[in-house]
């Protein structure tokens, strides 16, 4: 790699203005790594910076709420926006330069959309069972960001496991110079995994979904005596019991992500869980692999 770019970020707007940006990096030679958001960042998406920062001479973000990936238009419409501090923070961390497009550069009026590929089993379970479409509006976009940055290398948490299994499917069909680079999750104090909607839990809510870590963390020891099946039977109640109503737990295997009924259909499972704590849904995954 070559020398680090030390110098304030760039915020570009328009698709033109970053291509001709990015093609004078690519012609040094540098090398991208690519961190696309949402915005209304935290310390998570800071690590995702902080990890691109460490592997490469360039580091993109970008902040878009993208509309196609949410099936319930309210939930877009109370979509957090910190655009102002969004920035300070990726400048703060080091960012070499910020996408920040309205949205007809990333859907052009005049222009088709892009065709999102075959997600397979990756969109017909879990995330992709209960939010259906939202894979699709996530490849769409992200097959938009990857050919608009080009870049090396793109960072995701494994907070989103199962989008991170969809954007790898997707690189692997569509991309496959890029190297897809996953990022452990970045949790609060008690646990609670750092997502962009815990600003809006109200604070007993926030209370509330700490239950949702907690019983996470009690699963590899009670793997020992139940049942995916057993436990699955005892969640709801749990959850009920402490201000959370779950939607659904689910034991899969890590990479096919297809549910398992034995801990023996899986050398690599882990548990996914969707839960609504008052009126916000919330999302976490824990491996349950004793090797990790």
């Amino acid at each position: 790699m070559g020398d680090k770019i030390n110098v304030a970020m760039e915020v570009i707007r328009s698709s033109d203005a970053l291509r001709q940006r990015l093609a004078g990096f690519s012609t040094a030679g540098r090398k991208i790594g690519f961190v696309p958001t949402m915005g209304a960042l935290h310390k998570g998406h800071i690590s995702l910076i902080k990890h691109a920062l460490g592997e490469n001479d360039v580091v993109v973000a970008s902040i878009f709420v993208n509309p196609t990936q949410f099936n319930d238009p309210k939930d877009f419409d109370r979509y957090p926006v910190s655009t102002e501090n969004d920035i300070r923070m990726l400048d703060e961390a080091g960012c070499t330069l910020l996408f920040l497009p309205a949205p007809d550069e990333v859907y052009p009026p005049d222009a088709p959309k892009p065709v999102v590929p075959d997600l397979g089993k990756l969109d017909r379970v879990m995330e992709g069972q209960f939010r259906p479409g939202h894979f699709s509006g996530v490849a769409m976009v992200l097959e938009r960001f990857f050919s608009l940055v080009q870049p090396h290398q793109a960072y995701f948490g494994e907070k989103d496991y199962q989008q991170l299994m969809v954007v790898k499917h997707l690189a692997a069909l569509r991309f496959p110079d890029l190297t897809i680079r996953p990022v452990p999750t970045m949790r609060e104090k008690d646990g609670l995994a750092m997502s962009s909607r815990n600003l809006l839990l109200t604070p007993e809510d926030r209370r509330n979904a700490s239950f949702i870590p907690a019983f996470l963390h009690t699963l590899p020891n009670e793997m020992a005596t139940k049942t995916p099946a057993e436990l699955k039977a005892t969640a709801s109640q749990y959850f009920a019991n402490h201000g959370i109503q779950l939607e659904y737990l689910e034991f899969a295997d890590g990479v096919t992500l297809q549910p398992i009924h034995s801990w023996n259909d899986s050398s690599d499972p882990r548990a996914f869980i969707a839960a609504y704590a008052g009126k916000v849904r919330l999302i976490d995954n824990v491996s349950l692999n004793p090797k990790e």
